[in-house]
């Protein structure tokens, strides 16, 4: 019986790699994978997905305004959808991913955030917490040994940003994965430092 899976994790959990070696792992099965990714994640190209470890792979690219089941029929029949940067996937589409699992009974695994750098849901990653049939944390850590659970953008000094548009893309030089309790306190002690330099 075919799910909608959310594999999600912080900055640097290995998302990527994980959706790709997943991909491949279908594939030495001999089963078709139709690999997709949102417009907005243009960072390695706007067709390719790529791991900090090297891996890559050309998808599929979806917008946020096109029907993720019209573009499926058009694709031709798989065995398997993997969906890299999924909390980038409008609601709708979401749910539409949901409907090719439960009419098609076709297997989506969905790899992606849960939550912005500041610790809000990213409206695709809500609607699949919200539907998926399986949920997994893949667990990175912050630089303290506790779990990181918190995107935080930095500026080129390291400083902690705490506003801005919700989708800013990045890489190590933009984010970094934090347990909640080192992120609040260095928000803590800039601010303390900003209000002692006046």
């Amino acid at each position: 019986m075919a799910k909608l899976y959310f594999k999600y994790g912080a900055m640097g959990s290995s998302k990527s790699a994980q959706a790709l070696i997943t991909k491949f792992n279908y594939e030495e099965l001999g089963m078709t994978v139709w690999l997709i990714k949102p417009s907005t994640d243009t960072r390695d190209g706007a067709d390719l997905i790529k791991s900090r470890i090297g891996l890559s792979c050309k998808a599929k690219v979806i917008t946020p305004d096109e029907s993720i089941i019209k573009a499926y029929r058009e694709a031709g029949k798989h065995d398997v959808i993997i969906a890299d940067e999924a909390q980038f996937f409008t609601p709708s589409q979401i749910d539409e991913l949901r409907t090719l699992v439960d009419e098609d009974d076709l297997p989506v695994l969905c790899f992606g955030l849960r939550t912005d750098f500041l610790t809000h849901f990213f409206p695709g990653a809500q609607r699949l917490m919200e539907l998926a049939d399986s949920l997994t944390e893949i667990k990175t850590v912050c630089e303290c040994g506790r779990k990181a659970t918190v995107n935080a953008r930095i500026d080129q000094n390291g400083r902690i940003i705490t506003e801005g548009d919700q989708v800013f893309l990045g890489g190590n030089d933009s984010y970094i994965a934090m347990c909640h309790k080192c992120w609040k306190q260095k928000i803590k002690e800039q601010n303390a430092n900003h209000n002692g330099d006046r």
